[in-house]
């Protein structure tokens, strides 16, 4: 007698509480699958419009969560709350799959698409979508490498009043290395915390060292008025405004963001 067959993974209700999973998401093929967003995950705009918004990254509203029914919570260690993922587990019976992620540089893109397909694999397309998104990271991440650019010190600002900037062991800041710019103060702030996100008072030593400040159009919205300000605090480096969204989202917009970083370096950005 044959033996009977395997059972099929349920339907997945994915709630993502993080901008750069939910456009992951939509990229693997996964848009019908989503049941819940943060305020904050806005792209792509036609795919995520009509999906339910539970609060933000750091306040979620649970109790409408729970409302949605999700099988699969998509969390990130440095953008959510620990106590939001306790919640979630607490739940018992309706308790979700929750998929903890936490990309460190570029290079782990490769490994963060791997970790939802173990998860969504059965689902129609989903690894096909993943195999062209991989092979596209792949070959980004092989055209941006650092001995092709002179070395740069670099401050990259995330916040005002104070200001805030990356420690070297966050993403963003292994972004810039790709590009053999080295982000200041040369401090690392561990795995979690506000440590990874060093305020800087002004009145530094080092940043007479910096060469070129980057302005971030997020999470602070800067703009052209904070330029002076920026050529003030280092006053011998080259103030810019940078696509936050495209040097710091990971997933697939580090495809884009790549080209843009290289753009960058080159003196086109």
């Amino acid at each position: 007698m044959l033996p009977p067959p395997a059972a099929l993974p349920p339907t997945p209700c994915i709630a993502s509480l993080v901008p750069s999973l939910t456009e992951l998401v939509v990229a693997l093929g996964l848009a019908q699958h989503l049941v819940a967003r943060t305020g904050y995950c806005i792209h792509p705009a036609q795919s995520v419009a009509q999906v339910p918004k539970v609060g933000g990254t750091k306040d979620v509203n649970l109790a409408k969560l729970r409302r949605l029914a999700p099988t699969h919570v998509l969390v990130n260690v440095d953008e959510n709350r620990r106590e939001t993922v306790d919640a979630l587990r607490g739940w018992g019976a309706d308790a979700p799959q929750i998929v903890v992620t936490h990309p460190l540089a570029p290079h782990d893109n490769l490994a963060l698409v791997e970790q939802l397909v173990a998860v969504f694999g059965h689902v129609a397309d989903v690894r096909e979508r993943a195999s062209a998104l991989l092979a596209d990271l792949r070959a980004e991440l092989a055209l941006t490498r650092p001995g092709a650019h002179p070395p740069q010190r670099v401050l990259y600002l995330i916040w005002r009043e104070p200001w805030m900037t990356v420690a070297r062991d966050t993403y963003l800041s292994n972004m810039l290395a790709l590009v053999n710019w080295h982000s200041l103060p040369a401090t690392h702030g561990g795995a979690i915390g506000a440590a990874r996100y060093p305020v800087v008072h002004g009145t530094e030593p080092w940043l007479a060292d910096v060469q070129r400040v980057l302005l971030s159009s997020e999470p602070y919205a800067f703009g052209d008025a904070h330029l002076t300000e920026a050529r003030r605090l280092c006053p011998n480096a080259r103030a810019d405004l940078v696509d936050g969204e495209l040097l710091s989202w990971y997933g697939a917009r580090a495809v884009p963001g790549l080209r843009y970083l290289r753009a960058l370096a080159a003196g086109l950005g």
